[in-house]
């Protein structure tokens, strides 16, 4: 199906790094954002976190100025997530922040703090909404093995949730300034699941254009030929996903500091700071972002051990981020040596080599040899030696490639998380 056209994604290919920030009244049960679901929680029952949402902590300020610390540009927080609860003072459901003992919404300082210190303002809206009324219970409903819910369903109107959706998501575009993406999780076509008739997403999609036309929003409205970009989750595509036509698309990759994208009191799996550099690293050099997420706390707060990570990939973005900001694949005929990528600059026509595993010495660049007139460490600006070996290294058996660049490193490795050589190539 042909391309439906969209809202420019310029500045999101240029930017390359945001933070998602899942929240809601699931951060009281603080064991995963799908809990109502996994334990099959009925509403009532669901309802005694909404009736204990007390944030005291939270100060939206400290969240933007960690974002920005880290080189976050941008950031998507989930205006209304699948548990149907609202951050915003919406006038569509009284299942809101406002309404909460909190008493206040939430989502306005935020999207304010964000802006104030220059990050572009995404909003996150489930399709999916296991409170309202009319949303008939599926195969991932709470209430699935609930036969009397079932029963319900003939009385349940999809479509009056999907004018509800069109209500909401107009007060969105329409009360918060300029909003720079759109992010709609998710569908689920099929045998007991819903899609794009479910959501009215011909008449959704042609409202939001309607009303932005700028915003860039995701692929997941089961709308073919709609959407702005892609967006692979929990995973590393092994290459720049494509088209129908094999043409390379926008993406971008989401992941988790740990499992679970709302705060998680006893998640133990969480990455190391260079394990998050090498999976922004890797997205940049296929061509794509990386959203990365936060899930704060029921007070507000992010804990102690997302705040260490996003202070540790701020200081590596402090000395490296000319290698994101800007960059995208290499040109083809460039295979990085081995545990190492590229990522490259065209408007500055620089290559940056991100050093995953420290080699001893001699790192050897395939295809660059002639090509580069100076190279450095990123982090320092120290030269680094285009040499090879010296001539009593040289043994007469020992033959190397025209074509490749030599580049002779320190011993030691940088003091810094993931190495990088900028080089820069002659024009």
């Amino acid at each position: 199906m042909e391309k439906i056209p969209g809202g420019d994604t310029s500045w999101f290919v240029h930017d390359r790094f945001g933070m998602a920030i899942h929240w809601g009244t699931y951060a009281l049960a603080a064991r995963h954002e799908w809990v109502q679901s996994q334990e099959r929680i009925p509403t009532d029952k669901y309802r005694t976190y909404f009736d204990h949402f007390y944030p005291d902590l939270y100060e939206p300020r400290e969240w933007a100025r960690m974002a920005r610390e880290a080189g976050m540009k941008y950031f998507v927080i989930t205006a209304k997530h699948h548990e149907g609860f609202c951050l915003w003072d919406t006038k569509f459901t009284d299942y809101k922040a406002s309404n909460t003992p909190w008493g206040k919404d939430v989502l306005t300082p935020m999207v304010d703090a964000f802006r104030a210190e220059g990050i572009r303002v995404g909003l996150y809206y489930s399709l999916v909404d296991w409170n309202h009324a009319d949303f008939t219970v599926d195969r991932i409903h709470p209430m699935r093995d609930n036969k009397d819910e079932r029963a319900k369903n003939p009385q349940r109107d999809i479509r009056k949730y999907a004018e509800y959706m069109r209500n909401q998501v107009q007060e969105l575009l329409t009360q918060f300034g300029k909003i720079d993406i759109l992010w709609f999780d998710f569908s689920y076509p099929g045998e007991d699941g819903k899609g794009r008739d479910d959501w009215e997403s011909e008449q959704l999609y042609a409202l939001i254009r309607d009303l932005a036309p700028q915003v860039i929003i995701d692929s997941r409205l089961d709308l073919p030929g709609a959407g702005d970009f892609v967006a692979p989750e929990q995973f590393q595509p092994s290459e720049c996903p494509k088209n129908d036509k094999e043409e390379p698309v926008v993406w971008e990759a989401l992941h988790t500091f740990s499992g679970s994208w709302g705060y998680h009191r006893d998640e133990l799996t969480w990455k190391s700071v260079p394990q998050l550099l090498g999976m922004l690293i890797d997205g940049v050099s296929k061509g794509g972002n990386l959203l990365l997420n936060v899930g704060p706390t029921g007070r507000g707060e992010f804990d102690h051990r997302a705040q260490e990570r996003l202070a540790g990939i701020g200081a590596w973005m402090r000395q490296h981020s000319r290698s994101i900001y800007g960059c995208g694949a290499a040109p083809k005929e460039l295979t990085p040596p081995p545990d190492c990528r590229y990522t490259y600059n065209k408007e500055t026509n620089r290559l940056y080599l991100h050093i995953m595993a420290w080699p001893f010495v001699h790192i050897h660049c395939t295809g660059l040899a002639g090509r580069v007139e100076y190279a450095q460490m990123l982090h320092d600006a120290s030269e680094v030696q285009m040499k090879g070996l010296e001539n009593w290294q040289k043994q007469a058996a020992w033959k190397t490639s025209d074509n490749v660049l030599w580049l002779s490193l320190p011993v030691l490795k940088p003091n810094v998380d993931i190495p990088v050589i900028e080089l820069f190539l002659k024009k």
